[in-house]
């Protein structure tokens, strides 16, 4: 079982600041996220969540502030096989869509082995020959975790990935992706506007609001919400 070591920063967020325009969407950000972290990034629609993402993926450049991964500057780190993103899903897949699960899991060039592995841990190798369209909205969540999980991340980042799932669907998606944490020793960062079910899965918690305020566990950020 992994165990979150807050003694080891694999990402380091110092001083960013981003705006578009003169809209100023991030102001002297500051986070570190340790190895073995399940963190929740939190906070209202506009306050700068996907923002911030797009930052350490390197998507987005700051106007201010640096950003290291695994211990190099985000300019000159390159070992991006070691990072997953599982992006929100907004829309739903035409049924005739013609990529089958496993094909959508292989995108990349992956190796076959790689990706009946990644089916089987996200318990959907039953399901790998049928057409991505035709699965559920949490089936489909699952293949794209998938995707993620082939190329063997340390990290993933997952951005609202339940819109459009059902509530039952939900609970057995957070169990699942909890497993991930524990099991398969992956870091993980959910963000999410819906504070209510973050707080009961992650282990650490980040408001983003325009400036940022990290909690260590979820019972600090509800005695701070409800003081």
């Amino acid at each position: 079982m992994m165990i979150a070591d807050h003694t080891k920063n694999i990402i380091e967020v110092s001083h960013v600041s981003f705006s578009y325009g003169d809209h100023k969407i991030l102001d002297d950000v500051n986070l570190c996220i340790h190895e073995g972290d399940y963190l929740g990034v939190v906070g209202p629609n506009g306050g700068g969540k996907t923002t911030l993402i797009k930052l350490i993926l390197g998507l987005l450049k700051p106007d201010a502030g640096e950003i290291k991964i695994f211990g190099k500057d985000l300019k000159s780190f390159r070992d991006w096989g070691n990072i997953g993103y599982v992006a929100q899903k907004a829309t739903n897949f035409d049924p005739l869509f013609p990529l089958t699960a496993a094909d959508v899991v292989g995108l990349g060039n992956k190796k076959k082995s790689d990706v009946s592995w990644a089916l089987e841990k996200v318990e959907m190798s039953k399901f790998s020959k049928s057409l991505i369209g035709q699965l559920s909205g949490g089936q489909q969540q699952r293949i794209f975790i998938a995707r993620a999980l082939a190329q063997k991340p340390r990290v993933i980042f997952l951005d609202e990935p339940t819109t459009g799932v059902d509530a039952e669907a939900q609970k057995e998606f957070y169990d699942f992706i909890e497993k991930l944490n524990k099991e398969l020793d992956i870091t993980l960062i959910l963000v999410s506007h819906d504070m209510e079910v973050v707080k009961k899965e992650v282990t650490e918690i980040a408001y983003v609001n325009k400036k940022l305020t990290y909690y260590k566990n979820a019972k600090d950020f509800l005695k701070r919400k409800n003081g």
